[in-house]
């Protein structure tokens, strides 16, 4: 049995104040991968006996930022997507393991009055393409933030929250292009019907005392893999970020 991690850690400096170590033995991931990490090269030392460690850091200072924490073995290691407009904000990381590539991605935020809505849907293309390149060899498991919830099951508040950033029309049809073009939403495929299930609250307005969130970090994997899926999970219990950790399980034969 494998067991992979996704978490947003909204800057890993201020999560290893939040006990972020206590959470990481605790949850004993084969592969940890972190979103928004915030950090340049240095400036944090991870002591995680067992585990390869591979960072992607933005260019900016303080922002975005991707790491994969992994005790299985690699075949190949990739950072960004190979297309130079998407690739300065450290925002992916691809892992090639012997069944699957993993990619850890923090997908770009449309951010207010949807000011970046436009290249959110440019790159929504282009990582779809690098996706579908990568599964011509190998099936792929995503994971991250990925800064949509896709359906109105997936958010507490989806008429007031329409048309705002992770809830627009045009990234709700970009998410279901992605299952269409062959990916399961492994939560989903486990818990179709589950309600209350959100990765993320806002800090304003105590929203998560009263779990006003959105389930926007995601594994989707691949259909090639769905006979090896064994279970989701999101971790509601586990503080120390705006998100919670997400966890997939998957098992190979011998």
């Amino acid at each position: 049995m494998i067991k992979l991690i996704s978490w947003n850690v909204n800057g890993l400096r201020a999560c290893l104040d939040k006990d972020f170590m206590k959470s990481f033995q605790a949850l004993n991931a084969d592969v940890f991968c972190l979103q928004e990490t915030k950090l340049q090269p240095g400036q944090v030392t991870l002591d995680l006996p067992g585990y390869s460690q591979f960072w992607n850091s933005a260019e900016k200072k303080g922002y975005s930022g991707t790491a994969v924490f992994t005790r299985l073995p690699v075949l190949g290691v990739q950072n960004g997507i190979g297309v130079e407009v998407h690739d300065h904000e450290g925002r992916v990381i691809t892992v090639e393991f012997e069944h699957f590539y993993l990619i850890c991605c923090y997908t770009p935020n449309s951010q207010r009055e949807l000011a970046r809505l436009d290249y959110r849907m440019e790159w929504e293309r282009d990582f779809r393409n690098y996706l579908l390149g990568l599964e011509r060899r190998k099936p792929v498991v995503l994971c991250g933030d990925l800064n949509v919830a896709h359906q109105e099951i997936d958010l507490k508040n989806p008429r007031t929250n329409h048309m705002n950033a992770g809830f627009t029309d045009q990234e709700r049809a970009e998410f279901t292009k992605l299952l269409e073009a062959g990916y399961i939403d492994s939560f989903r495929h486990f818990y179709p019907d589950a309600v209350g299930q959100y990765s993320w609250w806002s800090y304003i307005r105590n929203a998560r005392a009263t779990n006003a969130g959105w389930r926007i970090d995601y594994f989707c994997v691949s259909k090639k893999l769905e006979s090896a899926l064994r279970g989701a999970a999101i971790h509601q219990e586990i503080f120390g970020s705006d998100h919670c950790p997400v966890e997939l399980t998957m098992e190979f034969p011998e």
